[in-house]
């Protein structure tokens, strides 16, 4: 029975603990992205403040419209890149979350076990002493 427990306390560990370095890689690439669509927004914005409008010669109605069409357009990809950025955000918090959550469980299934081995210990002391002692003797009287 206690050999029993014993693999099965094994075979959760190894689950654990692959579960939990599965969830870590996940929130790696969960921080990985976000780290990306950071730097996507942050170059967005700073095109976007690039394609300022500057006096410029008569004449230039095109290069206008073309400029506000542009910073229209980045305003836009600005936009869209903070939401992404906050999905990123979220979706990292909940992989750290998960990591968190797999590192309670494998630190669970370790303390069953160590606990396991201590009353296995426990069990084999009271064994050893409540065995009767039995002196051998070597030689007969001489």
């Amino acid at each position: 029975m206690a050999r029993d427990r014993k693999g099965q306390l094994d075979r959760i560990l190894r689950v654990r603990t692959l579960q939990l370095g599965m969830t870590r890689a996940e929130e790696v690439r969960a921080q990985a992205k976000m780290a990306s669509e950071a730097d996507l927004a942050q170059r967005i914005a700073r095109l976007a403040d690039s394609v300022a409008p500057a006096p410029s010669e008569a004449g230039s109605g095109f290069s206008l419209v073309a400029a506000a069409h542009f910073r229209s357009r980045l305003q836009q990809s600005a936009e869209h890149a903070e939401h992404r950025l906050r999905v990123a955000e979220a979706a990292a918090e909940r992989a750290a979350e998960a990591t968190r959550e797999a590192k309670r469980d494998q630190s669970a299934v370790e303390k069953l076990m160590a606990r396991a081995d201590r009353e296995a210990a426990l069990k084999a002391i009271r064994a050893l002493e409540s065995a009767p002692a039995v002196r051998k003797i070597r030689h007969d009287p001489c």
